[in-house]
């Protein structure tokens, strides 16, 4: 179908220790061919405010900061239908192999999902008593309301599963 849309490949490596997901990228991060490529969505901004680091609008210091901190990213989906961006549009999707991720990366002992559709769609896939603890955190897109500082503030539970 024409509004068949992928996800990227996982940014991950053997130091990875927490594992963040979204559902899947959204039209501005397909057209720039990065992770939270919106500028209106907060995803790097809080990144870099939990590492106390001066916000840089460049990818690879963006994606280095994530791998400084042990932080993997992906997305739950990997596949769907979608018209535009917005999670309630998504159909048909195909979930990404995250048991395989986890398999193959041990190390990670917390998961934290970046809105309410990658922790419903998560959850389908690891069930709601998985080994490892899964957190849902606020969205951090734009159509997400609450203030960036509430964001923040729930984002930073981060902040203790990080040596």
């Amino acid at each position: 179908m024409e509004n068949r849309i992928s996800s990227f490949p996982a940014i991950i490596d053997k130091h990875s220790k927490i594992l963040i997901l979204g559902s899947i990228p959204g039209v501005r991060s397909l057209e720039k061919q990065e992770y939270y490529g919106h500028p209106q969505n907060k995803f790097w901004k809080i990144i870099f405010d939990l590492f106390n680091e001066e916000f840089s609008q460049n990818y690879t210091e963006k994606i280095n900061l994530l791998k400084k901190n042990n932080i993997a990213l992906w997305d739950v989906i990997d596949s769907c239908e979608r018209k535009g961006s917005l999670d309630s549009e998504i159909k048909n999707e195909e979930a990404n192999p995250i048991l395989e991720l986890l398999e193959n990366h041990q190390k990670i002992s917390a998961i934290f999902c970046n809105g309410g559709k990658s922790f419903k769609s998560l959850e389908n896939i690891l069930g709601k008593n998985f080994r490892i603890p899964i957190f849902l955190l606020p969205s951090t897109s734009p159509l997400h309301t609450i203030s960036f500082v509430e964001k923040l503030e729930k984002w930073k539970i981060i902040c203790n599963y990080i040596d």
